[in-house]
């Protein structure tokens, strides 16, 4: 139970410190795909960086699409991970209407442009409306 907010399901404080850990750690990928989402880049969207929902900690969140964008590296190859993988992703849509979005880490470098179109599809799909060509996203 979160002391002071016993109904919050979003970035609990149990998992503050483990959440900056995350950040403060990450893989060389998940830097590459933090310059890609952060400052609004991708048609005005904000994105956060390992946000919390219940006890999962996403990769990165936009608030706005409650969309998730997961990176699976290595670890996530085993087929137990890919049923938790599975399982959570599952959890996430059904209570929270969050979708998620996997990549390998090697897509982040070799086609950031896949992330970019997929959230755009996403963003559509939800009825949210792209800004201008000239405001959209700069891929680094």
């Amino acid at each position: 139970m979160d002391l002071g907010h016993p109904q919050r399901t979003h970035n609990k404080f149990y998992l503050k410190d483990y959440r900056r850990e995350l950040r403060n750690g990450g893989t060389s990928a998940e830097a590459a795909a933090w310059n890609l989402l952060k400052g609004k880049k991708i048609q005005g969207l904000q994105f956060r960086r390992q946000f919390s929902i219940e006890d999962f900690i996403l990769d990165f969140y936009c608030p706005a699409l409650r969309l998730a964008i997961e990176l699976d590296g290595e670890s996530h190859n085993v087929w137990g991970k890919n049923w938790m993988d599975k399982e959570r992703d599952n959890i996430l849509k059904e209570k929270h209407g969050v979708t998620t979005l996997r990549y390998e880490n090697k897509i982040v470098y070799q086609h950031p442009e896949y992330i970019v179109e997929d959230i755009v599809k996403v963003m559509k799909k939800k009825g949210h409306t792209p800004q201008s060509a000239a405001s959209g996203c700069q891929l680094p």
